[in-house]
């Protein structure tokens, strides 16, 4: 995230680059999509779109309570399969 970001979080956080290695910890999860509009360069979004995707083999090591958040509309970021789970509250 940047600086202009991260700095104006309140309490405890941690950045991680890894979901899986911290997905067993997570209570939630929010989750965006690569949005097209923020790259002046298509080519630069290119390089990133479909970089990654929620989807169920993802939440293998999940709590069970695990809440998976997304402003929507989504684009292949969340798999669909993850609509019908008790983790989707989008």
């Amino acid at each position: 995230m940047p600086d202009a970001v991260t700095s104006e979080l309140k309490g405890e956080w941690k950045e991680h680059v890894k979901l899986k290695n911290v997905l067993k910890n997570l209570d939630v999860l929010y989750v965006t999509r690569i949005q097209r509009e923020r790259f002046p360069d298509l080519e630069d979004y290119k390089k990133v779109a479909g970089a990654y995707q929620i989807d169920l083999d993802t939440l293998k090591n999940a709590k069970s309570s695990l809440k998976i958040m997304h402003p929507l509309p989504r684009v292949d970021e969340i798999s669909t399969d993850i609509d019908n789970t008790k983790h989707a509250v989008y």
